[in-house]
Order: structure tokens, then C-alpha cells, then sequence
């Protein structure tokens, strides 16, 4: 059974349609699928701030993410959670690590977000949300990731000082041309698998989100490794980053994409609720 968890709390969001662009996922979804959607956090404008403001701002946010994937897990249910940044994932990677410390962590994301205070040059908390897991600074959300159960998928654009880090940790990556569902299921074997998903990973041309960068992912291929992995051996699923336009027609082929994206998940879980 999948639990569907909506963050509509302010996360470090930059961006002002990112909290919107999450609702409008999570209304179709529900409508799709009949799932009901708990839906946490008070929306708040979008503020081009240092991490040392947005982090202790999100707090309540985080903690209510927290507990609803913790809660779907001791139901032995699938939690899908839609965010609107990945600053998000700060609740919710170490309750993975806790809870299934052999699941393999796939990253699906443009950027490593393997920064950390040291070596930030934006100050954006959603750039050290996977060094956050792995225990590299305390966010106070936790850690416990082990980094080599981590692979980078579809990255791309990464800082200097950030390829030290991932390279003396022993992240794996996996290139947009080399992220294929053999290659990726080749790096995560038989483990049990969390996928979280940054809309950015896309090609710009497929979906409008945050901090894009050319030569991307095409939605089949995200699609296509999804579909590839067992539905038992997928433990949850975390998608953020949708920048939703102001048009509606272009929000609603958004979302459509993102859908399509998510399909193979929830149409193998006739349960869903």
C-alpha cells in the first residue's frame, strides 16, 4: 500500500511556485489513483536565504515529514513522498538508513548535493542534503546513510570541493548517458531500493524545475528504471523540484510527465490508499 506524503512547508524554497508545483502533483495523483495524500507544512514565500536561515525556519515542516514516513513504515506501507525541494530529503534519508540500512539509495538528480558548510559557494541547503545523510554535518534531522549505499543518477553539474567529498566518500555515479535500467540495477543488485527523484535530472526541454541544467535525463529513461525495479524490493519514493509555470495548460502537461514518470509505481500496487 502506498502512503502519499505532501510537503507544503517552506524548505528552503528559492523558487515561488516550487510548494505549488508539489500540490498540483499530489491533487492528481490522488485523483489518479484514489490515494488520499497527508499533506504537511504551511505554505510560506520563497526567500533567497543562507541555509542557516531556511534550515531552523523548516523545522516543524521536517519534523512532520518525518514522523509520516516513520508512520508508513511501521505500517509496512510504501511511502511516496512529493516535495517542492529537495531540502526536504533532509527528514526523510535518515529514517531510511534507520529503518532499511541495506536499501540502496538511488539519487536520481542533476546536481551531487554533496556540499556541505564548508564548501557551499549559494549557501542553498537543498545542495547538502545527501552529505547531510551521510553524516559528512548535522542538520539536526540525523544521518546514518552510508555513503556507498548511495549512486548518484543522471548527475551532472558537480562542484569541485563537492567531487572531492563523493570521491573520498565512494559515491557512486552514474552519468544521463550511462543511466540506464540495466546499469542501475547492475550498481544496486539485490538490495532494497529508495529512489528519490529531483526534477532537474530532466533535460530542461521535458519539465520546468530549479536550478536546470542542459543535457539531462528524458522522462522514459527515469520511467524505464523504475519500472525495473521489484515492486517488493522498493521501499519508498521521494520526487521534488517541480517549478509549476503560471499557465495552467503548461502545469497540467507538467504534471502529466511526472505521472507518466511515476506510473509503473503505483499502477503495480493496486492497494494504494
Amino acid at each position: 500500500m502506498i502512503d502519499l506524503v505532501v510537503s507544503q512547508g517552506r524548505v528552503a524554497d528559492r523558487a515561488a511556485r516550487m510548494i505549488e508545483g508539489a500540490a498540483r502533483t499530489a491533487r492528481a495523483l490522488e485523483d489518479r489513483y484514489g490515494v488520499r495524500g497527508d499533506f504537511v507544512g504551511e505554505p510560506a514565500p520563497a526567500v533567497v536565504d543562507d541555509w542557516t536561515e531556511s534550515l531552523p525556519q523548516a523545522e516543524d515542516t521536517l519534523v512532520g515529514l518525518r514522523r509520516a514516513v516513520e508512520a508508513s513504515f511501521r505500517a509496512g506501507n510504501v511511502p511516496v513522498m512529493i516535495a517542492n525541494t529537495c531540502s526536504a530529503s533532509l527528514a526523510t534519508l535518515p529514517v531510511v538508513a534507520r529503518e532499511h540500512p541495506d536499501a540502496v539509495v538511488l539519487y536520481i538528480d542533476a546536481h551531487g548535493d554533496f556540499n556541505t558548510p564548508q564548501t557551499t559557494d549559494s549557501g542553498y541547503l537543498g545542495g547538502m542534503v545527501l552529505s547531510a545523510a551521510c553524516g559528512l554535518w548535522d542538520s539536526g534531522h540525523g544521518s546514518g546513510l552510508r555513503p556507498e549505499r548511495a549512486v548518484l543518477v543522471g548527475t551532472r553539474d558537480i562542484d569541485a570541493p563537492e567531487r572531492a567529498l563523493l570521491d573520498e566518500a565512494g559515491v557512486r555515479v552514474i552519468p544521463p548517458a550511462e543511466a540506464t535500467a540495466a546499469n542501475v540495477l547492475a550498481a544496486v543488485g539485490g538490495a532494497r531500493v529508495w529512489v528519490h527523484i529531483d526534477w532537474d535530472v530532466l533535460d530542461p526541454a521535458y519539465l520546468p524545475a530549479d536550478y536546470v541544467v542542459p543535457d539531462g535525463m528524458s522522462p522514459a529513461q527515469i520511467r524505464a528504471i523504475l519500472a525495473a525495479i521489484p515492486p517488493e524490493r522498493l521501499v519508498g519514493v521521494e520526487v521534488a523540484e517541480f517549478n509549476a509555470p503560471l499557465d495552467d495548460e503548461a502545469v497540467a502537461e507538467g504534471v502529466a510527465t511526472i505521472l507518466d514518470v511515476l506510473a509503473p509505481v503505483f499502477e503495480a500496487r493496486a492497494g494504494s490508499r
